[in-house]
């Protein structure tokens, strides 16, 4: 679909992938479901494209001409928040974590099923419209500030600091930083933040929440074998430390 053609009231999905039969795959469905549709059949045109268009959402294949998957996830992230589905023909394990460390929200395995691929993004998109409408819902209100031992996090500012440093988390990152952080003290499972924070109404691959975990860890804690804020209980999940 051309720029001209893009029917301003639906949601743009940028497709980016070099197989043209996936690409005809996916334009075809997402249209059928009332999304507008862009595609790039390369990293680098997918990078200028997700810049200068701004989609609502990305479907980005790992594996592509001219700039990887990754490279293209990380160059995205850095200067954009939408959320990030990664697409990869490979069920290795390291593809996964890699895609989600650098900032993508999750991933999906060729060969897709259609149906579980929509709901996915269906999902993402919900939450993502959810966050940043109460963000602006509570903008020129009094400013709603959590504050947990060393841990600050100011809801509409989106911001999260650690002994008044400034901590750089991605939107997801921050929402599971701040469901945990409303319940310290509690217990909260990986399915339940799946449910809670991804806004799956399935349970997906836990391994998506351990991941996310360990890079926000990594980003607030200064001992990550040794985390004093956020904490795992063996084999049920995570919760905030509530001094």
């Amino acid at each position: 679909m051309s720029e001209n053609e893009v029917n301003q009231d639906k949601k743009t999905i940028l497709i980016v992938d070099d197989e043209k039969p996936i690409v005809d795959i996916l334009v075809y469905n997402l249209q059928k479901e009332g999304y507008n549709t862009i595609e790039a059949n390369d990293g680098i045109t997918a990078v200028d494209m997700a810049l200068s268009q701004k989609p609502d959402l990305i479907l980005l294949d790992i594996m592509l001409p001219k700039m990887d998957g990754l490279t293209v996830c990380k160059k995205i992230r850095t200067n954009l928040n939408v959320p990030i589905l990664m697409l990869t023909a490979r069920d290795e394990e390291i593809d996964k974590i890699v895609g989600l460390e650098l900032g993508a929200d999750d991933y999906v395995t060729k060969p897709f099923s259609v149906r579980e691929l929509m709901a996915r993004i269906k999902a993402n998109l919900r939450k993502f419209e959810a966050t940043t409408t109460d963000n602006n819902t509570t903008s020129g209100k009094e400013t709603k500030k959590v504050k947990i031992g060393d841990l600050t996090i100011d809801y509409d500012k989106f911001e999260v600091r650690v002994k008044d440093e400034v901590i750089d988390l991605t939107l997801r990152e921050f929402e599971v930083l701040k469901y945990l952080a409303n319940q310290p003290g509690q217990v909260v499972t990986r399915e339940v933040l799946l449910e809670k924070v991804w806004g799956y109404e399935y349970y997906g691959d836990i391994r998506t929440v351990d991941v996310t975990v360990r890079r926000i860890r990594e980003k607030i804690e200064k001992d990550t074998a040794a985390p004093k804020i956020l904490i795992t209980k063996r084999g049920v999940g995570y919760y905030i430390a509530s001094k």
